[in-house]
């Protein structure tokens, strides 16, 4: 693994109007890794995500993407240094279709359409159970297939850190299990991942480390095994 982490955060703070959100948090991705944000509703999470992806600005502290200070860089900005998120919810074209959202994943790179049948092929090979929808509007697939296009949307990227933001949410466990096992061979192959999840098991399935957040703060860290022991003591408080 690379010495310097692919992101880091230093001691961020983000503020929705006058409500504080982010209490000053330390995190590091080193390339390669897969590392969970674990927590409760409510907790922040997704507002982490924001802030680190530009959608919203750190009312103080740093953001780091390998040796680059990004900062206060906008979404745009953000995905041109590498970065692509997953949304909660997917956040899918609905009217187009699979293949046509999976092109608008790879517009940033637009100079490399030749690329582009490639590209959807690995995607396909990730996620066979698109390849049968490819021709039809996204809108009208089941909650885990939309997944696995917002999935594939973000890989067409091909970001150097993929951000993605509980994947699991609202799915049938079977369809569950398919994404996950997705990200994990994603995983295998060296792929660096921040994955935001409220799912201690399915985060421990494929995550290297992990960080506990409560109340927009990040309060413990530690392995997949960790995730596992403490699932029930987290939610309730008691964690040792």
């Amino acid at each position: 693994m690379s010495e310097t982490p692919a992101l880091r955060l230093e001691n961020v703070v983000t503020e929705r109007g006058r409500i504080r959100v982010l209490w000053g948090l330390d995190i590091e991705v080193r390339t390669g890794e897969t590392v969970a944000i674990v927590g409760p509703n409510g907790a922040g999470k997704t507002t982490l995500l924001a802030t680190i992806m530009g959608l919203l600005r750190p009312s103080s502290g740093r953001i780091f993407v390998g040796e680059r200070d990004t900062t206060g860089a906008s979404p745009e900005a953000m995905a041109r240094t590498g970065l692509a998120l997953v949304p909660e919810r997917r956040q899918l074209f609905g009217a187009l279709t699979v293949r046509e959202n999976l092109l608008l994943g790879g517009y940033a790179r637009r100079a490399q359409r030749r690329e582009f049948p490639a590209d959807v092929e690995a995607c396909l090979e990730l996620f066979p159970a698109l390849r049968r929808y490819l021709d039809s509007p996204s809108g009208g697939l089941s909650g885990g297939e939309q997944q696995m296009v917002a999935i594939a949307r973000a890989l067409m990227a091909r970001p150097k850190i993929l951000l993605l933001d509980e994947p699991s949410l609202g799915l049938a466990p079977r369809v569950r299990a398919e994404n996950f096992a997705a990200l994990a061979r994603l995983a295998e192959r060296g792929a660096t991942i921040l994955l935001v999840e409220q799912n201690l098991r399915m985060a421990a399935r494929i995550c290297t480390r992990a960080y506990f957040m409560e109340s927009g703060r990040i309060v413990g860290s530690g392995s997949p095994e960790d995730l596992v022991r403490n699932e029930r003591a987290f939610f309730t408080g008691t964690r040792g």
